[in-house]
């Protein structure tokens, strides 16, 4: 199983820079880039803390895909 998510997407379409939402999310800027180009998972308290800056459900924002073997 993979985790994909959307946060490059809604970040952008909110009008929020990468280093804004590093500096809300208490986070380095190499963080927030690691975990939108799905190089890195973010913990629960993170994935909480995405969801709560953009109001909107986790489900929303990250899926998790069945990978073929």
């Amino acid at each position: 199983m993979k985790v994909k998510n959307r946060i490059r997407e809604i970040r952008e379409s909110l009008g929020i820079s990468q280093i804004d939402a590093a500096a809300q999310l208490n986070v380095s800027r190499q963080t927030m880039s690691a975990i939108e180009n799905m190089k890195y998972n973010p913990s629960l308290e993170l994935t909480l803390k995405i969801a709560q800056l953009f109001s909107m459900p986790v489900e929303e924002i990250f899926e998790l895909i069945k990978e073929d073997n």
